[in-house]
């Protein structure tokens, strides 16, 4: 059986990490660089970076600091924002990051996917999808962008099939409603998605304690969870929540 993956998430916003509640509210947390390297070597399988603004801004990606750090961490990372076209995805790609993740991009210009898929592989090619509950929705949940600033009137689960089908490699399930809560997952559109789609799907929003992670293994079958507030506060360690997987039973890579 595959291990599940611990992903911390480091959300950049001028050069500084930040973290918020649902997208509002943030404080500054640290040094991208510095950060990524104490996860790297404090047990992490793999990094995403996402720099939050540069969609809804028309900028692109911070190149450099992706440079740096491809040249300190030893672990795959993956990158977000800021990525409009496939020369973009191919300067993230040549600059050390091993998957580019498109969103607002990919809603907006789905054969972005495609593209990407066809020339550096669909393992290299991450769908971030941004839902939020919408009762009027065929799964109750509907897909926003730019950071939940717009509602796309997407269903979620037809849109994860759809990039799927385009040659997506991987989908972040990233809760509006539950993101920066420390509440817990939003269980039912990840198991909804994880359930319909044939590549990893990975759980984000709402990571509080290390049984979250454990729940959201178990119950929505995640293959991978990102963590990001119960980390960067210092509350717990990656060798802490993977202690407690592992207790669970759930398939975790302890050694380094």
């Amino acid at each position: 059986m595959l291990t599940k993956r611990v992903i911390p998430c480091l959300d950049v916003r001028q050069g500084r990490v930040t973290k918020g509640v649902k997208f509002k509210n943030n404080i500054d947390l640290g040094d991208p660089v510095e950060m990524a390297v104490a996860y790297s070597d404090g047990g992490a399988d793999e990094l995403v970076f996402y720099d939050i603004t540069a969609s809804a801004e028309h900028r692109p990606i911070d190149i450099g600091m992706v440079k740096e750090v491809a040249a300190a961490i030893h672990i795959p990372f993956a990158v977000g924002g800021g990525v409009s076209c496939i020369h973009d995805m191919e300067r993230v790609i040549l600059a050390g990051a091993e998957k580019v993740s498109v969103n607002s991009l990919a809603i907006q210009r789905p054969e972005i996917i495609a593209d990407g898929a066809a020339v550096f592989g669909r393992q290299c090619i991450v769908l971030g999808m941004d839902p939020v509950r919408n009762a009027s929705c065929p799964s109750g949940y509907e897909i926003t962008m730019q950071g939940f600033r717009v509602r796309t009137g997407m269903d979620a689960l037809e849109w994860a099939k759809r990039a799927v089908e385009l040659g997506a490699g991987e989908i972040v399930v990233n809760s509006v409603d539950a993101d920066g809560t420390r509440e817990g997952f939003e269980m039912t559109i990840t198991r909804i998605i994880a359930d319909a789609v044939v590549v990893p799907v990975v759980a984000s929003g709402g990571a509080g304690k290390p049984e979250h992670l454990v729940s959201v293994f178990r119950e929505a079958h995640a293959d991978a969870a990102i963590v990001a507030g119960m980390i960067h506060t210092g509350d717990y360690t990656i060798t802490q929540i993977k202690r407690v997987m592992q207790e669970a039973g759930i398939p975790t890579r302890m050694s380094y």
